[in-house]
């Protein structure tokens, strides 16, 4: 029954390009128009076709990890690039429709992310070895999406822009106090102090992370404008001049929508401004992939704007400015996934061939989302006053 089911799957899906697929029988399924090339995959498992015909996501994923599909010359690319490409113009099949329903009804509870979850959360994706994240990662560590203003740029100078791009938009002066909500390995909060003079306080619960963003900011010297704590944004105190949040959103998860932005209400200062960087969706609210979920970002949720607008409104913020980010972070993606390639042996060292696959399915699979689906990163600019901001943005040419 299923690999005929399986076969009705995979000649609607591929429509555009070419794909052949070895069954564990030995049967070969071929679909697409056949103008290019095949791209060629085996499946060896005979559970696989009814796994990925039920949910693609997680029976391509868990089959790539496990080594039981193989695609020829391990082009994941070339075949993530295919699927998705055809899939983004195409629904789920009737079969696949009562595993849809049922993630949807458990969406709220798979993203209520108390603190004490929230820790556990970040500690299975961030507390991983450092070394991993040096393996793939520019100079100054900053795990989220770059700034390309031309398709030259190198990720360094790239990452380096996004944080110019960023601060220009907080309109940072010497002296202000800023929150980073979700500071990572101290990278943002390091260049706002030490190159605008801000005093920073960032706010992470990785213990990984907050060992070695504390250790960079005292080779920075930078003590005294500083300070990492290991605390949940929820029970922060006091008020900033500026708050930003960058890659930190997509943690929170919907039922905490309101508490997140009441948050930044209470701790922006009334002339204050916040700037929140998060990967979003150009498309109404969704799920979450439950591969994503299970292996890489438990808890995580990529908002629809109108999530994130109806929230703020909530909240009484206004929101200053929206920009779309659309295809900087499939180009970030890329990056990260040949520094990774080129690094792999010494990630087999540290972990093993199933993580490596299972690190590299989730770089191309998101690399691949951004350039065919509805991702995309919204920066919103947020604050008390509609005036806390210039009336048009030609301040960010002149600061950028």
């Amino acid at each position: 029954m299923w690999d005929a089911a399986f076969g009705t799957f995979v000649k609607r899906l591929f429509t555009k390009g070419s794909i052949e697929i070895e069954m564990p029988s030995g049967h070969r399924i071929v679909a697409g128009d056949g103008v290019s090339p095949p791209v060629r995959v085996r499946l060896s498992d005979p559970t696989l076709p009814r796994r990925i015909a039920m949910a693609p996501d997680m029976g391509v994923g868990e089959g790539y990890m496990e080594g039981t599909l193989t695609i020829e010359n391990d082009d994941l690319r070339g075949f993530l690039d295919l699927a998705l490409e055809n899939a983004s113009s195409k629904p789920p099949i009737w079969f696949q429709m009562p595993l849809q329903h049922a993630k949807r009804g458990l969406r709220w509870l798979d993203q209520w992310n108390p603190a004490t979850r929230s820790q556990a959360n970040v500690a299975h994706h961030y507390d991983l070895s450092g070394e991993l994240y040096d393996l793939f990662l520019d100079e100054d560590k900053q795990y989220s999406c770059a700034y390309f203003r031309r398709p030259d740029d190198t990720l360094d100078r790239a990452q380096a822009q996004k944080k110019a791009h960023i601060a220009a938009k907080l309109l940072i002066e010497p002296g202000m106090s800023v929150l980073d909500i979700g500071c990572g390995w101290g990278g943002m909060a390091i260049t706002l102090a030490r190159d605008f003079g801000a005093r920073v306080t960032g706010v992470t619960l990785s213990t990984e992370q907050h060992r070695v963003a504390t250790e960079r900011v005292q080779a920075a010297g930078l003590e005294g404008q500083v300070d990492i704590r290991l605390i949940d944004y929820r029970a922060v105190t006091g008020t900033f001049d500026r708050i930003v949040s960058v890659g930190m959103f997509e943690h929170v998860g919907a039922p905490q929508y309101n508490t997140y932005f009441r948050t930044v209400h209470d701790r922006l200062a009334a002339e204050g401004v916040a700037l929140i960087h998060t990967i979003g969706r150009t498309a109404p609210p969704g799920i979450t992939s439950p591969w994503i979920s299970k292996y890489i970002f438990p808890g995580g949720y990529v908002p629809a704007l109108s999530e994130m607008s109806a929230a703020i409104e909530h909240e009484h913020l206004h929101l200053t400015d929206v920009e779309v980010l659309r295809m900087h972070y499939a180009e970030t993606l890329r990056h990260w996934d040949d520094r990774f390639t080129a690094n792999v042996d010494r990630a087999r060292e540290i972990y093993d061939d199933r993580f490596c696959r299972m690190w590299r399915f989730y770089l191309v699979a998101s690399e691949m989302t951004f350039r065919y689906g509805p991702q995309v990163v919204f920066q919103a600019q947020l604050a008390h006053r509609k005036d806390a901001v210039p009336l048009t943005r030609g301040y960010l040419h002149e600061t950028d």
